[in-house]
């Protein structure tokens, strides 16, 4: 799966993308991503990318031609594409949504906006969907593009090396334990629960259920 991500700040995704699970599906080519800067496809003086807002308020907004000759770019000719634009109005993004693009697209494009947010016209040609990470405001897409890149890629086959490895196919639970089993703090003792240790799967499992409601 190739993923597309249009920022202003390249920069800001380098670390995450080259570090753990995701630089080594980028490394063993079971994803790709790539990324474009607005900046260069301006024509404006100075890589100029945002302007005043119509009708007045605060701050400035990214114009749309740059943002949509860098997803131009992007796209070209290719089939099976799936854009998103980040809004707080728009649809929850999910792990079912996540699975659904990772089985069904080929590319994803992700448009991280940035200040006020960049013209509405961008959405409205691209008829990109409008995804939501969270109920409230960030800075810029960037973290957004970042949890939708890692939730997607992990559906797709081979990043994890096994399906079992995906969080929601699996009989998880919301607590874990490690060695030692008995471990001291400041001069209390905090134990392993007793049923982890007991060998016996089933209740085992019950466990890990009950503690995931």
């Amino acid at each position: 799966m190739h993923f597309h991500i249009i920022t202003l700040f390249p920069e800001s995704l380098d670390s995450y993308i080259k570090s753990s699970i995701i630089g080594r599906a980028i490394a063993d080519k079971k994803i790709k991503v790539s990324v474009y800067n607005p900046r260069d496809f301006t024509k404006q003086k100075n890589a100029r990318v945002d302007h005043k807002p119509y009708g007045g308020g605060p701050g400035m907004v990214l114009e749309a031609e740059s943002v949509l000759m860098a997803a131009q770019k992007a796209i070209g000719k290719k089939k099976n594409v799936e854009v998103y634009f980040f809004d707080r109005s728009g649809e929850d993004f999910t792990n079912a949504e996540a699975r659904r693009v990772a089985k069904s697209k080929k590319h994803l494009v992700l448009i991280c906006g940035r200040y006020e947010g960049i013209d509405a016209r961008v959405q409205k040609i691209l008829k990109a969907k409008k995804v939501s990470v969270g109920p409230y405001t960030l800075t810029g897409g960037e973290l957004p593009a970042l949890i939708v890149l890692d939730a997607t890629a992990r559906q797709v086959n081979g990043v994890l090396g096994t399906f079992e490895s995906i969080e929601e196919e699996r009989v998880s639970s919301s607590e874990v334990y490690t060695r030692p089993e008995v471990f001291t703090w400041k001069g209390k003792k905090y134990a392993v629960p007793p049923v982890l240790l007991s060998g016996d799967h089933a209740k085992i499992a019950s466990w890990k259920e009950g503690t995931k409601k």
